[in-house]
């Protein structure tokens, strides 16, 4: 008795061939992501700060309070990127995709959303910090904003952003 082996089509083939690259890509050009992300947030800033802000894109770093008495230089690290959040959706879509190929299309769109929220959320604990150093001063507000509220941001970002791509993936 042979068992019929569904095999993936080539289309999703290709998707998953994709994902897994983007995955690889996150991994090994980090720094590219990390420089692109600090760049979106020094935009924000510009736009909603009335305090000089300068990006310095090549060191992942965006200075803010520049016409201010406590100017501060918020640095960009590996841990700090919404790259490792997304790393793992691009994984698991990958993986549904081969498991599932038929839900190509509402695995790429879940993928999206919820890469993009992830982007948002880690922009807006950016917004958060700087706000809170402005309001609280550099000692107690980065505090707050890096280690107790950014931590909360990121985590129930994070998870809402998980659990919203579990729903838009498997809905019928």
């Amino acid at each position: 008795m042979t068992h019929a082996v569904r095999r993936t089509a080539f289309p999703s083939r290709v998707t998953i061939v994709v994902l897994l690259a983007a995955a690889a890509g996150l991994v090994f050009a980090h720094r590219l992501y990390r420089t692109a992300e600090i760049s979106l947030s020094g935009a924000l800033l510009s736009v909603l700060s009335s305090d000089g802000v300068y990006v310095a894109a090549e060191r992942q770093t965006v200075y803010f309070g520049l016409g201010s008495d406590t100017p501060l230089g918020l640095h960009m690290t590996p841990e700090c990127t919404s790259a490792f959040l997304v790393l793992p959706l691009l994984v698991v879509g990958a993986v549904m995709i081969a498991l599932r190929p038929r839900i190509q299309q509402r695995v790429l769109v879940a993928l999206a959303v919820a890469a993009g929220a992830v982007v948002v959320v880690n922009q807006f604990r950016v917004l958060t910090l700087v706000g809170l150093v402005n309001w609280l001063g550099i000692d107690t507000g980065y505090y707050w904003g890096h280690t107790l509220l950014g931590s909360m941001v990121s985590v129930f970002g994070g998870a809402a952003a998980l659990v919203t791509f579990v729903w838009l993936a498997t809905r019928r």
